[in-house]
């Protein structure tokens, strides 16, 4: 099970680094076992993230694919989805029957759906729940704040 778990790891991350998609590099751990990865994203063109770089870590389950890895914000990010510990709340970070996770999923659509949350919130699934209410009734004041935290963590 762990070979086939580490071949698959592999073999995305070879793909990855082949042609990896638009502000992302997603490297392993030193330590080459594979449960860690190491992950630095662009914030999206067109958000208040697009001037900032943004560290994630992924921590890699024995079982995956059949589990989610965890998904972890280390910069600090403004936003409703994403809790101050880096925690972040997607449906495809969840199994069913309350997430969306298939083991068809892989490392880079794992982290291009982190991405495109950041430019698109979901407010009516929140960690943060006074963000959720910033973006839903001041969207102008929620992003110039979101502007300022990236300015100050992420550059």
């Amino acid at each position: 099970m762990a070979n086939m778990r580490n071949a698959r790891l592999m073999r995305e991350i070879k793909n990855l680094e082949a042609s990896p998609p638009w502000g992302i590099t997603c490297n392993p751990d030193k330590d080459e076992s594979l449960n860690v990865l190491h992950v630095k994203m662009l914030g999206p063109r067109g958000s208040p993230y697009e001037s900032g770089l943004f560290d994630l870590i992924i921590n890699v389950p024995e079982k995956y694919p059949f589990e989610p890895p965890q998904v972890k914000f280390i910069t600090p990010v403004y936003h409703p989805n994403i809790d101050k510990g880096g925690r972040i709340c997607m449906n495809m970070l969840k199994m069913p029957p309350k997430g969306s996770w298939l083991p068809t999923i892989t490392i880079e659509t794992l982290i291009i759906s982190v991405q495109s949350l950041l430019a698109n919130p979901n407010p009516d699934d929140p960690l943060m729940m006074d963000l959720a209410i910033e973006y839903k009734h001041d969207i102008e004041k929620f992003l110039d704040n979101a502007r300022k935290h990236t300015q100050k963590y992420a550059i």
